[in-house]
């Protein structure tokens, strides 16, 4: 049902964009469907705090209550706050924009309603993107915007709104990540990615950091990975940083949206240059950055406390990231990154002796290889890193290498994912190994390694050198009956070729083209 929702509401946003950017008009629509979700939130919880008022039996009773006393004390701010409902006040409301949707100030009073938004919520300063009066659509195109996120309901409780608009905020994001191709990938991860490494880093409590967060994805399926595994929401502290002011926003709102706390530092900055958390030291990180990126070096960063395993190239943050996670990693913390499979590899400008030294410190936990084409934006394969800084004792080291590069499932075209039960095996794979289960190696899909072997690989960290190649039973009687059912049937295709020819011949001859 919901999933219909999603697609009738992405297809008429679509069509009412008309010529205009996607990369713009993602922030016109992803800010009305905020502004429509704390207005519904606030309207659920001031209907629920009303109910519970004038309820006897409730400890929310109001003794002696009139009218007036009702709606003054519904006016109490710390009743929303306790909640995490953001208090909009009466003009900025969604009603008050729904009324005056046909007028052509529409886009001035939706930038108004989001300043005085921002002015009742200091959690929401310098968030709310006041475009809106200058917004490029044709006449009466954002009035029809407002009219169609009216549509969107979003639950009688807070609590359901919340997972409604989460949902529908995800699948927008999603598919303006898939309208923008390349620059998609700056503010998207795939959700299969970003489950895996959720799965495989299992983040239940304390802090999670991701330095380079985009749209906030890796936070939210965190949240969600904790509510199914018997937690709650608050039950980690969420840090994150970004570069990009616009996405910085987006991921802003994505977390202010399910009523997820957040830290993501004062200001949208560059992670190397202008570290927005130094002293964190996390539990769990997560991380998407981007790939191979050349650009990223200042000369501030020469002999960087970071770089505990060698200075990185220059030409390539790779590693730059990896040595940026481990720096912030608790002692007992762990970190999943995703990065282009050269990482695994490269022996270019001091990167082969950087790994070595991470591998030979015993900090490298698991490599997983992933298929091709699970990303919107690039066809270079990744591959997932997992560090620590305390392996278990039976697997202090050695190294886990697990090859999922043919687990894909094809979702269109030019997009794979990884399905599930897919995640789900290897999170229990590497559960298993680090002595929460009974681990076996399995020829071509995971091997645990000692460092000497990985030393004489010249510390190359490809799973699939290690894994070594699935169990096929090879005998003469199996291939003599394959080669016969194959034969077989390339028989009856050939034949029934024929048959498609004559008749594709007789019918073209019937209309007078003989060949």
């Amino acid at each position: 049902m919901l999933d219909d929702i999603k697609k009738t509401l992405w297809a008429t946003a679509d069509k009412l964009r008309a010529n205009m950017d996607a990369a713009e008009y993602k922030h016109l629509v992803l800010g009305l469907i905020f502004v429509k979700y704390i207005s519904d939130t606030f309207a659920a919880r001031r209907t629920e705090l009303q109910r519970r008022l004038t309820d006897p039996a409730d400890d929310y009773f109001l003794h002696g209550h009139t009218p007036e006393l009702l709606a003054q004390e519904l006016e109490d701010r710390d009743y929303y706050k306790e909640v995490n409902v953001f208090w909009v006040p009466e003009a900025a409301r969604w009603e008050s924009l729904r009324a005056a949707a046909k007028q052509p100030t529409i886009g001035k009073l939706i930038d108004d309603a989001l300043t005085l938004i921002e002015q009742e919520n200091p959690k929401l300063k310098n968030i709310l993107d006041k475009r809106y009066a200058r917004a490029q659509l044709p006449d009466g195109k954002l009035g029809e915007l407002v009219d169609l996120v009216s549509t969107i309901g979003f639950g009688e409780t807070p609590g359901s709104a919340r997972d409604v608009l989460g949902q529908v905020y995800e699948y927008f994001l999603g598919q303006f990540a898939s309208a923008e191709g390349k620059r998609g990938g700056q503010f998207y991860t795939p959700a299969s990615i970003v489950k895996t490494l959720v799965a495989v880093l299992a983040p239940h409590h304390g802090q999670v950091y991701d330095p380079c967060c985009g749209s906030g994805g890796m936070f939210v399926q965190s949240e969600k990975f904790i509510e199914a595994h018997g937690g709650k929401i608050g039950d980690v502290s969420i840090y994150g940083q970004e570069a990009n002011p616009t996405t910085w926003r987006l991921a802003a709102m994505n977390l202010a949206i399910r009523g997820i706390d957040f830290n993501l530092g004062k200001e949208p900055a560059d992670t190397f240059v202008r570290n927005q958390h130094p002293d964190l030291r996390a539990d769990f990180i997560l991380a998407n950055p981007p790939f191979n990126i050349s650009d990223w070096w200042h000369a501030s960063l020469t002999g960087d406390p970071r770089w505990v395993h060698g200075d990185p190239p220059q030409g390539n943050a790779n590693y730059a990231w990896l040595q940026h996670m481990l720096h912030h990693l608790k002692p007992t913390g762990r970190a999943g990154i995703v990065l282009a499979n050269g990482s695994m590899s490269s022996s270019q400008n001091n990167e082969g002796q950087i790994r070595a030294a991470m591998v030979e410190a015993d900090v490298v936990e698991v490599m997983i290889a992933l298929p091709g084409q699970l990303f919107f934006n690039t066809q270079i394969p990744a591959c997932l890193w997992f560090l620590t800084k305390a392996k278990p004792a039976h697997r202090q080291g050695q190294v886990l290498f697990i090859d999922a590069r043919k687990h894909a499932t094809m979702i269109s075209r030019v997009q794979s994912e990884l399905k599930d039960e897919v995640i789900e095996r290897i999170a229990n794979t590497v559960a298993a190994w680090r002595g929460e289960g009974d681990y076996q190696d399995t020829p071509g899909f995971c091997r645990s390694v000692p460092l000497t072997e990985i030393a004489q690989h010249g510390h190359v960290l490809t799973p699939g050198r290690y894994v070594g190649a699935e169990a096929v039973e090879d005998n003469d009687e199996d291939f003599a009956t394959t080669m016969q059912q194959l034969t077989e049937k390339l028989g009856e295709q050939m034949a029934r070729g024929a048959e498609l020819d004559a008749l594709i011949r007789k019918k073209l001859g019937g209309l007078g083209y003989e060949f």
